[in-house]
C-alpha cells in the first residue's frame, strides 16, 4: 500500500502537485489526467528526482521520502520513462542486467532473474541482440523488463503504450495485468489510453492542475463529471 498525504511540489511560482492525498492499494492502479496535470512529477517524487515542498509518502510502512534516490532503487522502486532509457549499443540482456546490478540483488541469480524478466514480458528477440536492432514495440518491452527484474516492490509505468499499435498495446496490457501477481509489486500506470487503463487497473486516481479530483474504482472514476470536464476542458458550472 502506498499512502500519500498532503504532497506538494512547487517549481518557482508553479505548483505542480497541490496537497495530493491518495492511497494506492495492492494490484495495478491507474493515475490519469490531462497533460501537465502532475503525473510525471508525482513519479519523479517517488523516484527521488524531485524533493516535495510538503507532504509524506509511506510505502508498505516505509517513509519513502526519507530514502535517498539510489536507496529507493535498492529498496524496490522501479519505473519506465516517457523517453526510452535502454542503451541502444548494449544487448537486451545487458540492459536488463544493469538494473539488476544497481538494485544490489546479488549476482548468484542474476542470469536467471534477467532471463526470467525478458521471458515475462514476452519479448520475441534474442537476449544477445543489441537494443538498436529492435522494433519500437520490442524496445518498449525491454523497458518494462528493466522495471520488473528482480524483486521490485513498486513499479511505475509512465505512458508505456504511447504510439504503439493496437495489437502491441493489447500484449502490453496482458503483461501489465500480470505484474502484481508475478513480480509481487504494486504497479501504478500512467497512460492517456483509457482502454488500457480500464483493462489493467481496478482503481484509478485523477490529477488536474496538480490537484486530486477523483479516486476510486476505475469504471466509476471514468464516469465522474469532474473527470470528464478535466479531459474535455469544459468550465465547471458554479
Amino acid at each position: 500500500m502506498i499512502e500519500v498525504s498532503g504532497l506538494t511540489v512547487r517549481f518557482g511560482g508553479v505548483t505542480s502537485l497541490d496537497g495530493m492525498s491518495v492511497t494506492f492499494e495492492a494490484g495495478t492502479c491507474g493515475l490519469i489526467g490531462p497533460n501537465g496535470a502532475g503525473k510525471t512529477t508525482f513519479f519523479n517524487v517517488l523516484s527521488g528526482f524531485v524533493r516535495p515542498a510538503a507532504g509524506t509518502v509511506r510505502a508498505f510502512g516505509e517513509d519513502l521520502l526519507s530514502l535517498v534516490h539510489f536507496r529507493r532503487a535498492r529498496w524496490g522502486v522501479r519505473r519506465t520513462f516517457q523517453t526510452e532509457q535502454a542503451i541502444e549499443e548494449l544487448s537486451v540482456f545487458d540492459n536488463v542486467a544493469m538494473i539488476h546490478e544497481h538494485a544490489r540483488l546479488g549476482g548468484a541469480s542474476r542470469r536467471q532473474d534477467v532471463l526470467g524478466a525478458i521471458s515475462f514480458v514476452g519479448l520475441d528477440a534474442d537476449p544477445s541482440a543489441r537494443v538498436a536492432t529492435l522494433a519500437a514495440g520490442q524496445r518498449r518491452l525491454v523497458e518494462v523488463a528493466r522495471a520488473v527484474v528482480g524483486r521490485p516492490k513498486l513499479v511505475l509505468l509512465d505512458e508505456p503504450a504511447a504510439g504503439l499499435p493496437d495489437q502491441e498495446t493489447e500484449h502490453l496490457s496482458e503483461v501489465i495485468r500480470r505484474i502484481p501477481e508475478q513480480a509481487g509489486a504494486l504497479t501504478i500506470l500512467v497512460d492517456h489510453d483509457m482502454s488500457l487503463v480500464s483493462a489493467c487497473c481496478e482503481t484509478t486516481a485523477v490529477l488536474d492542475f496538480g490537484k486530486l479530483i477523483a479516486s476510486g474504482p476505475t469504471a466509476e472514476v471514468l464516469r465522474d463529471e469532474r473527470v470528464i470536464r478535466a479531459y474535455l476542458g469544459t468550465a465547471e458550472v458554479l
